[in-house]
């Protein structure tokens, strides 16, 4: 079931909660749908987060995943450049000097 189901799925028995009530069976699928949900936009979201990277203006850059989220095999600070392996996150410059 993907996920534009799980939400069809999930509004369904809320819709139904509402005119009928649910059996013990749809409260409990109800639930197991609602907290896929939950947990596939906190996945998402953390994956989002942990691909932040941030370069400062003396060229340093800062792995937030790495640094935060426990993400490993990248390089903290790489001065000149980026490494290959940041080429697939989102870089964010710092403008100033302070943090």
């Amino acid at each position: 079931m993907n996920m534009e189901q799980r939400i069809a799925r999930i509004n369904e028995l809320y819709h139904k909660s509402k005119a009928q009530g649910l059996t013990a069976e749809e409260k409990e699928e109800q639930a197991r749908l609602r907290r896929e949900y939950v947990d596939s936009i906190k996945n998402n979201l953390k994956s989002q987060l942990d691909n932040i990277v941030i370069e400062k203006p003396d060229g340093s850059v800062i792995d937030l995943g790495q640094k935060y989220g426990g993400k490993t095999g990248m390089q903290k600070a790489v001065n000149g450049g980026i490494a290959s392996e940041l080429e697939g996150s989102q870089r964010v410059e710092t403008g100033g000097e302070h943090e």
